[in-house]
């Protein structure tokens, strides 16, 4: 599955399929949480939170991807990535596009 941030693809004939998306809330567990808690105090990369966050934009990800095959789509548009706070330790990713089939 081809995916592209760009809007539209000029000099190439498809058809939309329509939106789809994907998304995973994700959370860390209370003793990884403490440990980054600490880490805050001193500064730094919080690795185990971007290592969660790399995690839920490849399942966010699949899943779109997932739901663009099932409309037998060739590739994907305009896809863009959200995320928010849903409680203190968890995050939603959410990613959107537009299903095209070439032509």
């Amino acid at each position: 599955m081809k995916i592209f941030t760009v809007e539209n693809l000029p000099g190439i004939d498809y058809e939309v399929l329509g939106a789809v998306t994907g998304s995973t809330i994700q959370s860390k567990n209370v003793f990884s949480d403490l440990g980054q808690s600490l880490k805050n105090i001193v500064g730094g990369e919080l690795r185990s939170y971007t290592q969660m966050m790399d995690k839920a934009r490849k399942m966010a990800t699949d899943r779109m991807i997932a739901q663009a095959e099932e409309m037998h789509a060739d590739a994907i548009v305009g896809v863009r990535y959200a995320t928010s706070a849903i409680v203190a330790q968890a995050a939603e990713v959410l990613v959107y596009g537009t299903a095209i089939r070439f032509k």
